[in-house]
C-alpha cells in the first residue's frame, strides 16, 4: 500500500501565492519522477510540472516563470510553490508519483487539493 498525501491548497486572491506539498509513503522502495497536474471544472486533467530524481523539472506554459516544482527526496515529497496566481489558475491539484516497489514500476495519485483563485 502506498499513501500520496497532498496539503496547502485554498483559496487565494489574483497576484497571491500558494505552496502545495505532497509526501508519498508506504511500499515504496524508490520513488523516480514526481509530478503536479490539474483539473479544471469541464476540462481535462493536464500536467502542471514534473520533477526527475535528478531534479530536471519541466512545465506547462501555462505556468513557466510563474511556478517553481522541488523536491526533498529523502522525505519522498514533492512541492508547488505557486507564485502570481490568476483565476484560470483554479484546478483541483493532484499529485502524482511514479515509484518502484520492489517488484514493479507503479504510479500513485493523491486525492487532490483544491486551489481556488478568486477575488
Amino acid at each position: 500500500q502506498v499513501q500520496v498525501v497532498e496539503s496547502g491548497g485554498g483559496l487565494v486572491q489574483p497576484g497571491g501565492s500558494l505552496r502545495l506539498s505532497c509526501a508519498a509513503s508506504g511500499s515504496i522502495f524508490r520513488v523516480n519522477a514526481m509530478g503536479w497536474y490539474r483539473q479544471a471544472p469541464g476540462k481535462e486533467r493536464e500536467l502542471v510540472a514534473v520533477i526527475t530524481t535528478r531534479s530536471y523539472t519541466n512545465y506547462a506554459d501555462s505556468v513557466k516563470g510563474r511556478f517553481t516544482i522541488s523536491r526533498d527526496n529523502a522525505k519522498n515529497t514533492v512541492y508547488l510553490q505557486m507564485n502570481s496566481l490568476r483565476p484560470d489558475d483554479t484546478a483541483v491539484y493532484y499529485c502524482n508519483v511514479d515509484y518502484y516497489s520492489g517488484s514493479g514500476y507503479m504510479i500513485a495519485w493523491g486525492q487532490g487539493t483544491q486551489v481556488t483563485v478568486s477575488a
